[in-house]
């Protein structure tokens, strides 16, 4: 990752996150998931506890869009 400090509020926008997340290599994009995984279970240990999630009881159907 290469420090950069800007000050633009184009650079906020979710496309610019994007396109800046796409830019890093994939072990610095690991780097960044392990950060912040360590912040999360920092601000709340329960996480790693599993949830309270329940299996659904029917079937699902997943759609998906059509190809251009």
């Amino acid at each position: 990752m290469t420090p950069h400090i800007s000050h633009d509020r184009e650079e906020e926008t979710p496309e610019a996150k994007a396109r800046w997340f796409q830019s890093l290599t994939v072990p610095e994009r690991l780097e960044l998931f392990e950060e912040i995984t360590e912040i999360a279970l920092e601000q709340n240990p329960d996480l790693i506890r599993g949830s309270d999630a329940e299996t659904p009881s029917q079937r699902l159907c997943v759609l998906t869009l059509p190809r251009r």
